[in-house]
């Protein structure tokens, strides 16, 4: 298969994990929140959102990871990635695939979340679940912006302008956690 092909093959599929990667921790938080709601509302919501959760993550979420991640060895062999940078003139893809490796690490951080919620195990609150939800968007960010933007960006610039997204975006779960307390107070 030629590079382009797999390459967007690789994207099709990065797209398709974000996607359940993002929309998995807004389930957990309806999940929930949906235990404080009276008894037998309770139930039916708790019921839908486990199928909800476990269609979205055994169908969509998991194989799209593992075809993201075949499909990215291939881009990396069949671009030539890896040669580059073995002889250190891709340290952007070293560093980019460090972010990838942990983004592995927080999808299996919510497969944990999702055994223990399927048990019926709350251990985090609505607004915990809205933290880790954007653990998300952090790794898209530094990933995309290593994949384009590459040697042109200052590696301390990036990781500052990277700190301060982390900033904003905890702010932004604080301003609507406040928000959210007025409105229902």
């Amino acid at each position: 298969m030629d590079y382009v092909y797999i390459k967007a093959v690789h994207i099709i599929f990065i797209v398709t994990w974000f996607a359940g990667l993002f929309y998995m921790p807004r389930l957990y938080i309806y999940f929930i929140e949906a235990g404080n709601k009276p008894h037998v509302e309770r139930d039916i919501l708790q019921a839908q959102f486990k199928v909800m959760m476990r269609r979205l993550w055994y169908g969509i979420t998991w194989p799209s990871a593992m075809i993201t991640l075949v499909m990215g060895i291939a881009v990396l062999v069949s671009g030539g990635w890896w040669g580059r940078m073995l002889a250190g003139e891709a340290d952007w893809l070293i560093v980019k695939l460090i972010f990838v490796l942990l983004l592995y690490g927080y999808h299996l951080s919510l497969h944990v979340l999702f055994r223990r919620l399927y048990l019926t195990s709350y251990d985090y609150t609505s607004t915990q679940l809205r933290v880790w939800n954007e653990v998300a968007t952090v790794f898209l960010v530094a990933i995309v912006l290593l994949a384009t933007v590459k040697n042109a960006m200052s590696f301390v610039w990036g990781l500052a302008a990277l700190l301060v997204f982390i900033g904003i975006l905890l702010a932004a779960v604080h301003i609507y956690k406040r928000f959210r307390r007025r409105t229902h107070s």
